[in-house]
Parts: C-alpha cells; sequence; structure tokens
C-alpha cells in the first residue's frame, strides 16, 4: 500500500500541471485566486469535522471566530 500524499505535494503537482495548460500565457492574480479555491474547501471540511462549531473552528485554524463568520459568508458556506 503507498502512503498518502502530502497535501503540499498535492497542491504542486496541480500548480504544475496548471502551467503546462496555460502553454505559456502569462497568470495574472495568480495568489489571490489561488487563496480562494485552497480557503472554500479547508473551511467547508474544517466546519463539518467541527461539526458547525464556529468556536471550534476559528480555534483550529488559528483565526478569530467573527473572521471566520465573515469568510464563510464570503464563501457562502454558512448554514
Amino acid at each position: 500500500m503507498s502512503e498518502p500524499q502530502s497535501i503540499e505535494h498535492c497542491i504542486r503537482g496541480n500548480l504544475e500541471t496548471y502551467f503546462r495548460d496555460l502553454d505559456g500565457t502569462e497568470p495574472a492574480g495568480l495568489y489571490d485566486m489561488l487563496v480562494k479555491l485552497v480557503e472554500k474547501p479547508l473551511l467547508d471540511v474544517v466546519m463539518a469535522q467541527s461539526g458547525q462549531n464556529q468556536s471550534r473552528a476559528a480555534e483550529w485554524l488559528g483565526l478569530n471566530r467573527n473572521t471566520l463568520r465573515k469568510k464563510l459568508l464570503e464563501h457562502e458556506l454558512l448554514k
């Protein structure tokens, strides 16, 4: 059985594929795009694992609860 790949390894592989698929086209706004693409599933999974407990999720993420709530609203993840 093979070992699971690290998150860093998965992200690196996907970024390499992204640049290869650009085929020489210059990317724009890459940092903001990537943060948003990673942040939404991160928040979604952490909220599910915390049983939708915002205080617990904020603690796990190292965020202020109000900051977490703002981000959940931005990503339309508030239930």
